[in-house]
């Protein structure tokens, strides 16, 4: 019994650690924290996921690679894993726990990037086409909500990063090629624009209070952000910067902890190694 105890005490105390490794050749851009100190990343080159320990860095593949998916931009909430398909068009749904697959919702999306999940819903974007996808947590039916209002598509990657406040009474949206934030209503698409600083390669988002986190995947940091005013206006409160980032996409939070990965685009190879970055 004091043996177990004396174990458990060390376990507790042990650093986390600074960086947590990824599978070769596993081309990620989704991060998500789930239950306790487990966290999941997704592969954009064949689906898989894998499940690790924050604590521990260790960890495994949980949802086996799966002909003509992908996996961008995840969470995880209630038990589930929603998943950004990216250019299948797909969305996916998996148990958080066993890795089984829950749904499979065909969007016919043009490239669909990132999700946030509300209490009732999770919300895809689409970077090529100006639409918010739709899933309801409890039926499984699904919406297309068209994008109307401030946010205009230009050429390139638009609408990216995507994150909802507490009540889920609002999204927040970045527009990766235009580097400008937005709101959107959830039942409507209409979007207003966020007077902020330019976020150019704008990718993922994180919420806390009123501190937004915009990764700016190839300029190697992390903004934040202070809302102001209902969400009309946000200042620039910080910039964080590591050496350990090489192209992070996707932010995800463990209680004071902040966790980036990195995607490393342009330098796949059947022995690229890939991980986890502990912000700071």
């Amino acid at each position: 019994m004091l043996a177990t105890l004396l174990a458990s005490a060390a376990l507790a105390a042990a650093p986390f650690p600074q960086t947590i490794p990824l599978p070769v050749a596993f081309e990620p851009e989704g991060i998500a924290t789930g239950k306790r100190t487990t966290f999941y990343a997704g592969s954009r080159a064949d689906g898989s996921v894998y499940s690790g320990d924050l604590r521990t860095g260790t960890g495994a593949v949980l949802v086996p690679a799966q002909e003509g998916r992908g996996a961008y931009g995840l969470k995880a909430r209630g038990g589930k894993l929603y998943v950004a398909g990216g250019p299948t068009g797909f969305a996916y749904v998996y148990d958080a726990r066993s890795g089984a697959n829950v749904d499979a919702v065909d969007f016919d999306g043009g490239f669909v990037n990132d999700v946030t999940v509300t209490r009732r819903a999770a919300y895809f974007t689409d970077s090529l086409k100006p639409l918010i996808y739709v899933y309801d947590r409890r039926t499984g039916d699904t919406s297309t909500l068209p994008i109307s209002g401030d946010l205009v598509y230009e050429a390139q990657f638009n609408a990216n990063g995507i994150v909802a406040t507490r009540s889920g009474k609002r999204l927040i949206i970045v527009q990766s090629n235009t580097g400008e934030l937005f709101r959107a209503n959830p039942r409507t698409g209409v979007t207003r624009q966020i007077a902020a600083p330019d976020v150019t390669t704008g990718d993922g988002l994180l919420l806390r209070r009123d501190r937004l986190y915009v990764v700016r995947n190839r300029l190697n940091k992390v903004d934040v952000l202070r809302l102001r005013d209902g969400l009309r206006r946000a200042t620039l409160r910080a910039t964080l910067t590591d050496p350990d980032f090489d192209i992070p996409t996707t932010i995800a939070r463990y209680r004071k902890r902040l966790y980036v990965v990195n995607a490393r685009f342009g330098q796949e190879s059947p022995t690229t190694t890939y991980d986890v970055v502990q912000v700071g």
